[in-house]
């Protein structure tokens, strides 16, 4: 009896052994490039041991797995990834698979590992971070949104231009999230969202004194959160993410919607559905929630304001109006529930879902060019009502206020809290617009004021 339990023991042993043995199958790996950075996505059949390197002279990142096989062939470069020259992979040893990533730079990296997520099994995610792409792109939100010059006192009285209505355009999905695909020509909802974007950015750009922010002007894929924080780093005025409503099953739905903000829950349960799967996105296009702290989290729950709710709402009014000129409506008001991607705290934010992708009829006129442009047309229209209706984007702006009043410098004894009561601001607020972790200030730090985020 002894030696036949001793045996049963050694055996699950040996299978346990022989399981963790088993070699990881890398089964393919993609690339995209963002502005500021290249992904890199490996799918794998299982959790993978890895290890992530960044060598100069010359520049490159190895990419090594422990215990795994790689069979399939690496992808080609495209011309356009502007960082990453050549790609190649090799086996270190009998256990070892390195991949290695030329590059025409140093980079920053960083890495996590994906769970199994709709049509996707285990990944990895490498991301090559471009310090210099994200210092120009900096640069240029800087330039666009610097306020003129003085200028120098005369004796007539000269009127002060209002700047610049700045539409922020964010094409829903991106990259290895494709969104909702159509039923009968196999449509992604990704290609027709940027396509009705960049249409909807050539048209805000010929309007004298607007200017667009395509918040993504390719296929690559931005997490919902970076969304707004851009919109909110160009100083927008107004935000509109680009969608393509899709039902499950065989069920037909035709029409346009669109969606504002709710911090208390959807006003309906298709709402409540929809904002659910666009929040799922970060989980199909490569977000790792474990990279961000909890007090991060909660401030960008937390943040929304009631006025930029009624905003959002006003206009969502008006471009749900003007879309019905151009076709059928799904939903004669405007819904709302709780979309990861309008949470921006002071800027009016809709979402717009343009017609059912999984209606054949509907997912033919999206297939269209001038089907697109209409759709874009009847935006603009509405954003436009909008602006001009609100008397405060009527008003010139002020007059530059003095830099205490933008920045203030951590004097000694001061606390985030004892300063965010100077200024009547929340304490998140402060900490998030400036990137803080925590609440500590050290004298001599120069603190943002939400006045320098944006003018209104």
């Amino acid at each position: 009896m002894k030696l036949t339990r001793a045996f049963l023991i050694v055996s699950m042993l040996w299978s346990l052994t022989a399981v963790g043995a088993t070699p990881v199958s890398i089964q393919n790996l993609r690339m995209w490039r963002a502005p500021d950075n290249t992904r890199l996505v490996f799918d794998l059949s299982g959790v993978a041991e890895y290890h992530v390197s960044a060598l100069e002279g010359p520049d490159r990142v190895l990419v090594d797995f422990d215990k795994a096989s790689f069979k399939g062939a690496v992808p080609e470069v495209e011309a356009s990834n502007t960082l990453v020259t050549a790609v190649r992979d090799s086996r270190v040893d009998n256990d070892t698979v390195r991949f290695v990533f030329e590059l025409k730079r140093a980079v920053k990296t960083r890495s996590f590992v994906l769970k199994p997520a709709g049509q996707y099994g285990h990944r990895l995610v490498v991301d090559l971070m471009d310090p210099q792409a994200e210092a120009e792109e900096a640069k240029a939100a800087a330039e666009e949104t610097a306020p003129p010059p003085p200028v120098a006192p005369t004796s007539r009285v000269v009127m002060p231009k209002r700047r610049e209505w700045v539409i922020a355009i964010d094409a829903g999905h991106g990259g290895k999230d494709p969104g909702a695909i159509g039923r009968q020509y196999r449509t992604r909802e990704k290609d027709v969202t940027l396509a009705i974007a960049l249409a909807l950015a050539r048209l805000v750009r010929d309007e004298p004194g607007m200017r667009p922010v395509l918040i993504r002007d390719g296929d690559y894929y931005v997490p919902l959160g970076r969304r707004f924080q851009r919109a909110r780093q160009h100083r927008a005025d107004v935000f509109v993410s680009i969608h393509a409503d899709s039902m499950p099953g065989k069920k037909i739905a035709y029409g346009s919607s669109v969606y504002a903000l709710s911090e208390r829950g959807a006003t309906h349960a298709l709402a409540r559905a929809l904002a659910d799967n666009e929040n799922y996105a970060d989980l199909v296009g490569g977000v790792s929630l474990n990279d961000k702290t909890s007090d991060v989290k909660r401030t960008l729950l937390d943040l929304s304001q009631e006025k930029t709710i009624e905003h959002s709402l006003q206009l969502g009014e008006d471009v749900l109006s003007e879309l019905g000129q151009i076709g059928k409506i799904h939903s004669g008001r405007v819904a709302q529930a709780n979309f990861a991607v309008l949470k921006s705290p002071d800027i009016p934010s809709v979402l717009v879902e343009t017609a059912f992708i999984s209606t054949p009829t509907e997912e033919k006129k999206l297939r269209d060019a001038q089907y697109q442009s209409q759709l874009a047309s009847a935006v603009l229209k509405g954003l436009k009502r909008y602006l001009v209706r609100n008397s405060r984007f009527e008003m010139a702006p002020p007059a530059p206020e003095a830099p205490t009043a933008r920045v203030h410098i951590v004097k000694n004894g001061e606390t985030l809290n004892s300063i965010a009561k100077q200024y009547n601001v929340h304490i998140e607020v402060l900490r998030f617009i400036n990137n803080l972790s925590d609440n500590r200030v050290s004298p001599g730090l120069r603190l943002r004021l939400p006045g320098a985020e944006r003018e209104s």
